[in-house]
């Protein structure tokens, strides 16, 4: 089986992102598979609607897969990597039509990226969502990213939820508005069939429209931030954050 499956169900086309033993964290390889996806939402005049998932019921997606920073040498590579995760974010928050996000579990990282793309988010009432990187590899965002998280979830509160590598719940979530619906656990495909039953019914020109304008409007006026990147990604504290990750051992921080 695929580490992201991509099928199409009728008009809808569904994204599942398939390594459960991993809680769906993100490879190179799975992240470009989604911009294929997004080519073929736009490409294909019978998608109506896309939906992303997560396999195993444990998560949407645990973040990027760590062991693949183990590669990393310098700052460059932090920062070319973020541009990637640049790329397949805004061209997932581009995509033409609805896309859903239905979450259970953990969607945290480069997962609540991928959420935060996407138009709509529902999840079940055990989920959560966050950034905690000051906590475990002490990495930092691209400025598009953090730029997403102020977006849905405003400079306070994103704020509170990296700097004490907080998890939100989803009621929390809920509250923000980021997750516009919020289920008991093992009710989220009713739910996600109601949502989608809906969208299928509405003017998708209406709805492409609505999508592409909030997108511009965040995007309007991003500041450079590869210098945050660059100082972050080539420190010692990341290259030792990553190492205990991987060893499932504890860091401790110095701040060079």
């Amino acid at each position: 089986m695929s580490e992201l499956e991509v099928t199409q169900d009728g008009a809808v086309l569904h994204v599942l992102f398939n390594r459960p033993e991993a809680r769906n964290a993100m490879t190179f390889a799975m992240y470009e598979g989604l911009v294929e996806a997004c080519d073929r939402a736009d490409e294909d005049d019978s998608v109506r609607v896309m939906v992303l998932r997560g396999a195993g019921g444990r998560a949407f997606v645990a973040g990027t897969d760590i062991s693949q920073f183990q590669e990393f040498t310098s700052g460059e590579d932090g920062i070319a990597y973020e541009e990637r995760i640049s790329r397949v974010v805004n061209r997932l928050e581009d995509v033409g039509v609805p896309t859903i996000a239905a979450v259970e579990g953990a969607c945290v990282g480069g997962g609540l990226a991928i959420a935060a793309a996407c138009h709509l988010r529902i999840a079940t009432a055990s989920s959560r969502f966050g950034v905690p990187i000051a906590r475990t590899l002490g990495n930092c965002l691209s400025m598009n990213s953090y730029s997403l998280l102020v977006h849905h979830l405003g400079p306070a509160r994103t704020l509170d939820m990296l700097l004490r590598a907080r998890l939100l719940s989803a009621e929390d979530a809920g509250g923000a508005g980021f997750v516009s619906q919020v289920v008991p656990d093992g009710e989220l495909q009713p739910a996600l069939t109601a949502l989608v039953e809906v969208l299928l019914s509405h003017a998708p020109l209406s709805m492409k429209a609505a999508g592409r304008a909030v997108a511009r409007l965040r995007r309007a006026s991003l500041p450079d931030g590869d210098d945050l990147v660059r100082e972050v990604f080539g420190s010692a504290d990341f290259r030792a954050g990553v190492a205990a990750f991987v060893a499932r051992e504890q860091v401790s921080w110095t701040g060079r």
